[in-house]
């Protein structure tokens, strides 16, 4: 089940179904950002996506996901395929650059529901792929 629901939220990822998403969440979900702090709950979340959605178009590709026996955890491995489409505060300026990044997110579940994901991918490659 665990893997299932892994698997159902980068699926929801990849159609950009953010309310898709959002229903695999617990309540008081924790999402771990890549080099950030942690946002709780699904408003954040929210939050967190429509950002994202607005800079950057992304699709995911050659996701493997794992899951523990117990299935409280599991974690998943992949590659994003990007365009940066709005400059980030901080970050190099955009100009529809395309990016090629390996990712991968680790997720603790709760009653059926994702509690809490990591995402890590390395932030020196995207700025070097995106200010070449």
């Amino acid at each position: 089940m665990t893997k299932a629901v892994i698997e159902a939220y980068f699926d929801a990822f990849n159609k950009g179904d953010v309310e898709a998403m959002l229903a695999l969440l617990d309540t008081d979900i924790e999402h771990h950002v890549n080099e950030g702090g942690i946002r709780r709950g699904k408003l954040a979340f929210a939050e967190f996506c429509a950002h994202m959605n607005h800079a950057y178009k992304e699709t995911l590709t050659d996701i493997v996901a794992f899951s523990n026996e117990g299935g409280t955890r599991g974690a998943a491995e992949f590659v994003v395929n990007g365009q940066y489409l709005k400059t980030d505060p901080g970050l190099p300026e955009a100009k529809g650059q395309k990016y090629v990044l390996p990712a991968g997110s680790f997720f603790s579940l709760k009653n059926g529901k994702i509690a809490r994901v990591t995402t890590y991918y390395n932030l020196q490659d995207w700025i070097r792929q995106v200010s070449a």
